[in-house]
């Protein structure tokens, strides 16, 4: 990654203008391919990912969540669910620094991040919880998620689908995390269930929704927060 300076300016990211790219449909390449390559390549948070080194666009997504709700701090314990390619590892292993420890998770290879330790897992085996305890070397002050599960095109499965990892990942954060802990995941559509919101609001002394500038405007894209974990009930 470049230096220091990378996350400068990153309140204008969205207001850049530059020329639109147009993309022909080619003999190999469909309307809706060529579409999501209009959408990369006119993107202004894909460019500043690529010009500061950061894996994906996503990695403003988490340095704004972060600016917001200060969930980022150095020396902390912290898991990445779900993290390749590792945009927000990236981010977040450079605010938590040397003396943090940061565990990334996922069922995909991933390259290496310098300061992340990265297992080539499922997070919903059942040693998962204590696979983790064990790299960090206790429990976690703040667990990630930024999953989505692949789509089906038809929107009530596709719901279903998505709530059912949320709560999944959730479940999972209850488990790891140390009193006092937070819990980031993003959500879908029609935002959380009542039965989810219901469970983080027992267990967490605050609960808020947040959607990021990076997160684009077309989206259903949200993300829930969930602050200051109560601790785990036997």
């Amino acid at each position: 990654m470049k230096g220091s300076g990378k996350n400068r300016g990153l309140g204008g990211i969205a207001s850049r203008r530059r020329a639109a790219v147009r993309v022909k449909t080619g003999r190999r390449r469909t309307v809706s391919s060529k579409k999501w390559l209009e959408r990369q390549l006119n993107d202004p948070y894909v460019a500043a990912a690529k010009e500061s080194g950061y894996r994906s666009r996503a990695a403003f997504k988490l340095i704004q969540l972060d600016e917001q709700f200060k969930l980022l701090r150095p020396g902390m314990r912290m898991v990445d669910l779900g993290a390749a390619p590792g945009g927000w590892s990236q981010v977040a292993a450079a605010k938590i620094g040397g003396k943090g420890k940061l565990v990334a998770l996922d069922i995909l290879p991933m390259e290496p991040i310098k300061g992340v330790e990265v297992l080539l897992m499922d997070f919903l085996a059942d040693d998962a919880p204590n696979r983790l305890r064990a790299a960090l070397l206790g429990d976690a002050d703040l667990v990630l998620s930024d999953m989505a599960p692949p789509t089906t095109g038809h929107n009530g499965t596709d719901y279903l689908r998505i709530m059912a990892l949320v709560e999944t990942a959730a479940h999972f954060a209850m488990q790891v995390l140390t009193p006092g802990g937070t819990f980031v995941c993003k959500l879908f559509q029609g935002g959380a269930e009542k039965a989810l919101l219901d469970s983080l609001k027992q267990n967490f002394a605050k609960v808020k929704h947040a959607k990021p500038a990076a997160s684009r405007a077309d989206s259903s894209e949200n993300y829930l927060v969930a602050m200051g974990f109560k601790g785990r009930r036997d």
